[in-house]
């Protein structure tokens, strides 16, 4: 079967990851500090026991080919992995994919005291000492929201919040939660859903929306599941995005946009900050024939569609809705199309004929 690993990631998780270690018989606690990567050096704690390690190449993706995952390899029993601030539980599993080690848990640590504020801002991870190597610009917002949202379970602290909790609820409703100052940390891993992702990293032309989050409003915090065959207008598409980031706390999913006929877009913002590239031809651009998909078939454009959520904590579902709406092409625009060429602002661009 491989290694067990338990993923431990966010706010104090220092605690919770020392509270698993110790539930877990038998179990290894594994620690990285990323802090002078960019010098190639790593300090890694097995147990207590701390190695300086020496990259030839400073980065995260080498700290995790040339060390954690030969460790994880060479371990025996269950693992818990006390994730440095620099590594995102997502890009770590997606490391993992193809290795004998079974991710059992993600677990995230949130403090709701400074959750929201941290999760709808625009500070780079850079500027509080976080960055993984010069050159990340990654922010905190995109840390702290794939934190929760990959979670099989929640561990909360600091002052309850009922606007943090609307946004978890939306965010991934199926995570178990416990409050830390009560953990119960066997209870808390029973409590994970069968189906829950445990590691799993989605697959592009999947479903985006998991679970059952609410769709009615809470606290001002609600959900849009936005979906349209129509295609988007590049550049209408980037000043919606540019005004939805605003109120966003996530904005996630699949794009088609008029200027990319075969090519499907990935899309992910969290708060002020925002990733768009590509994720590879349609399904419907390499074998045309119907079959089911996450968004249905249909004859004339196959599986290309948009699927996006978001959770906003600001604008309302309508406005939300609207504004995506005006970005997709207008009738006439449909009607011109082959006639057309489109100034495409994302990563990656280029003009080309629909």
């Amino acid at each position: 079967m491989g290694t067990s690993v338990v993923l431990v990631t966010g706010s104090e998780e220092h605690v919770v990851a020392e509270e698993v270690w110790h539930a877990l018989p038998g179990a290894v606690l594994v620690r990285h500090d990323l802090r002078r990567l960019s010098d190639g050096v790593v300090r890694r704690w097995v147990d207590g026991l701390l190695t300086e390690l020496h990259l030839e190449h400073g980065c995260v993706s080498c700290t995790m080919r040339h060390d954690l995952l030969p460790l994880l390899r060479s371990l025996d029993g269950p693992v818990v992995v006390h994730l440095d601030p620099a590594l995102e539980p997502e890009a770590v599993c997606l490391a993992l994919t193809d290795e004998p080690i079974r991710v059992t848990a993600v677990v995230t640590v949130v403090d709701r005291a400074t959750w929201l504020s941290d999760a709808t801002g625009g500070e780079l991870l850079a500027d509080r000492g976080l960055g993984a190597a010069p050159g990340d610009d990654r922010t905190v917002a995109q840390l702290v929201v794939g934190q929760a949202e990959f979670a099989d379970a929640l561990v909360l602290t600091g002052p309850e919040d009922e606007r943090v909790t609307a946004v978890l609820d939306r965010l991934n409703p199926t995570a178990a939660r416990q409050e830390l100052a009560h953990l119960d940390v066997p209870a808390l891993l029973a409590a994970i859903p069968a189906d829950s992702r445990r590691g799993e990293v989605d697959d592009t032309f999947g479903p985006v929306l998991h679970g059952e989050p609410p769709r009615e409003p809470a606290h001002g915090v609600h959900l849009v599941h936005f979906t349209a065959r129509r295609a988007f207008h590049p550049a209408r598409l980037e000043r919606v995005l540019v005004a939805l980031c605003r109120g966003a706390v996530r904005i996630r999913g699949r794009v088609r946009l008029a200027s990319r006929h075969d090519t499907a877009l990935w899309l992910e913002a969290a708060g002020r900050s925002l990733r768009i590239g590509e994720a590879g031809p349609w399904p419907a651009a390499v074998d045309d024939r119907p079959r089911t998909t996450a968004t249905g078939w249909d004859p004339r454009t196959g599986d290309r569609a948009q699927e996006l959520v978001v959770v906003s904590h600001r604008s309302s579902p309508e406005v939300v809705a609207s504004a995506l709406r005006e970005a997709l092409l207008t009738d006439e625009e449909c009607a011109l199309a082959a006639e057309l060429r489109f100034a495409d602002p994302f990563p990656g661009s280029r003009e080309q004929l629909t």
